[in-house]
């Protein structure tokens, strides 16, 4: 565990510190199995995350002093979001299963003038808090990567309060539509649903959270749905140009050459594709979420 206070360490002495506590760390057979990665191109993606783009559907739910626990909180940009609203005195526990991402994040926080928030490495299958101790847990695209998302929701909820918040979010890969219907991108949408399932995932996740909320014995669920979408030239670029980037350069790209699913010039065709796409003027795109809040 490590504080922003100790901004002054090196960020490769953070990463360093907390990779040690990873292999220290007992992890259950059912860990999350990331299908993206961790590269620069993922990671300009999460980056511009908010909590206004990506969590409006919990925002109603915080109130300063809270203790909140952030599952799989990548770089922080949502992070620093939530210690924001439920701070100065509300606390933040952010994880993640990367000790790479969580100095970022840390970097990312501390640089915002947050002092709220703490970051640890954990497995959402076996949190090492106790029964009932934050007022919200948070997950954001988060689920359709766990091997279990059920027990992940029973875990979630066993670290609430009672009465307390459950919220997860997350993306829907089968009900992305775009236009034009460009051949290329059914093949990466062929490909991110293969690759992720052989990881364990679920990339429909998003029409799923209310029935494993269910199963995971919640009672009490809202659900909504929300969408991102990229019109403007300029998101054209930044989507396609990141998914071009993601498909050649990312642990979903190094999957699907290693489980023979696609080769090299596969890979290069589809990420042509997305860049035929992004130069489109009547390019459109659109990613519709799953949302649930659901009271412990």
């Amino acid at each position: 565990m490590f504080s922003i206070d100790e901004t002054a360490r090196t960020f490769e002495a953070v990463a360093e510190e907390l990779h040690d506590e990873l292999r220290g760390t007992v992890m259950t057979d059912r860990q999350a199995v990331y299908t993206h990665g961790h590269q620069e191109s993922v990671l300009r993606s999460h980056r511009s995350r908010t909590a206004a783009n990506s969590a409006a559907y919990l925002l109603a739910e915080l109130r300063p002093g809270q203790a909140l626990l952030d599952v799989g909180c990548g770089p922080g940009t949502i992070t620093a979001d939530l210690a924001e609203l439920v701070g100065p005195a509300g606390r933040v526990v952010a994880v993640d299963t990367s000790a790479q991402v969580l100095a970022q994040a840390a970097e990312y926080v501390a640089g915002r003038g947050l002092s709220n928030v703490v970051f640890e490495i954990a497995d959402v299958h076996q949190l090492q808090y106790r029964d009932g101790e934050f007022d919200v847990v948070h997950a954001h695209q988060v689920l359709q990567h766990v091997a279990d998302p059920v027990a992940a929701l029973r875990e979630m909820r066993r670290v609430a309060v009672p009465g307390g918040v459950v919220a997860a979010r997350d993306a829907d890969f089968a009900a992305m539509t775009w236009y034009p219907q460009l051949p290329e991108l059914s093949d990466w949408m062929a490909l991110c649903q293969r690759v992720s399932r052989a990881n364990g995932g679920e990339p429909d996740a998003g029409r799923r959270l209310l029935s494993w909320a269910r199963a995971a014995g919640f009672t009490e669920i809202e659900s909504s749905s929300a969408t991102w979408t990229y019109a403007t030239p300029g998101q054209r670029e930044w989507w396609g140009g990141l998914w071009a980037d993601r498909v050649v350069g990312s642990d979903l790209a190094d999957s699907a050459i290693a489980k023979g699913y696609a080769t090299p010039a596969d890979l290069e065709r589809i990420a042509d594709g997305w860049r035929r796409w992004a130069a489109d003027p009547d390019g459109w795109f659109a990613v519709l979420h799953g949302e649930v809040l659901a009271r412990a």
